[in-house]
């Protein structure tokens, strides 16, 4: 559907971004940059991604500490000239908007940080907001993904503020696909988002099969049950860290300098 611009780095790191997109779009290929907005503050980054379809823009924390401690970031970077630069952004952008959110266990995880972002997200308006764990090796070893428990009640409380809410986990294989198979199915469902108890069982009823379904996937480590609030809900195992490393050296080409 799009030629994604998702290079090993930072893509507004080239100074001819904006270039680039004008050179590709007699394709007739909408184009999509997927970006950590560290740099959204600049006019001229703003200007570049203006001529893409579809943004995706990473928002782990709307907190000094928090942003810190996940992001790292090069001294110069401000985190409130970075959500100013955002707010700024989508108010102009006429093409299609997502975010993403990678939660960490112990860092932004819980309900306050949760419902801060999720009240920023909503300023932002995003066709989709994308719940993350990280499920590769990060840079720092104790650094862990939160757990399922988690990632649900930052769902319910994203759900409250966004009409889109999806998982974006990074399960092998095509997660999103529906295969006419019970099992495959409610796996491909749970992978995208939670399900209810209700909502399970109605799957299952017009599926014409029952609930030893639901028990094998949770006897064999495939789906959880979690609480929230009172309900109970059904979700995807989350995977382990793959092997592969993130790459965290970027050089900026716009100025010149390692990030």
């Amino acid at each position: 559907d799009y030629l994604t611009f998702v290079p090993d780095g930072e893509p507004t790191l080239d100074a001819d971004l904006g270039k680039e997109i004008e050179l590709l779009k007699p394709l007739g290929i909408k184009i999509a940059i997927i970006t950590n907005a560290s740099l959204i503050w600049r006019k001229d980054v703003r200007q570049d991604l203006l001529k893409a379809d579809w943004i995706s823009l990473k928002v782990d924390a709307v907190s000094n500490g928090t942003w810190y401690r996940i992001n790292r970031p090069q001294k110069s970077l401000k985190l409130e000239s970075i959500l100013a630069g955002m707010l700024n952004f989508v108010s102009i952008f006429k093409g299609e908007l997502t975010t993403e959110t990678m939660l960490i266990q112990g860092i932004n995880d819980n309900s306050s940080q949760l419902e801060e972002i999720a009240d920023f997200l909503a300023q932002l308006k995003p066709s989709k907001a994308y719940l993350a764990i990280p499920t590769r090796p990060p840079a720092e070893k104790e650094v862990r993904a939160a757990g399922e428990q988690a990632v649900n009640i930052a769902y319910q409380i994203f759900t409250r503020n966004l009409s889109n809410v999806e998982y974006l986990i990074g399960y092998e294989g095509n997660a999103f696909a529906l295969t006419g198979k019970v099992e495959d199915d409610l796996l491909s469902i749970t992978a995208v988002h939670p399900m209810r108890r209700e909502a399970v069982m109605e799957f299952l009823k017009q599926s014409d099969t029952d609930w030893r379904v639901v028990e094998k996937l949770i006897k064999d480590g495939s789906l959880v049950e979690l609480e929230y609030q009172g309900r109970k809900f059904y979700a995807r195992k989350l995977p382990l860290y793959r092997e592969n490393p993130w790459s965290i050296g970027y050089f900026d080409r716009r100025e010149g300098k390692g990030l």
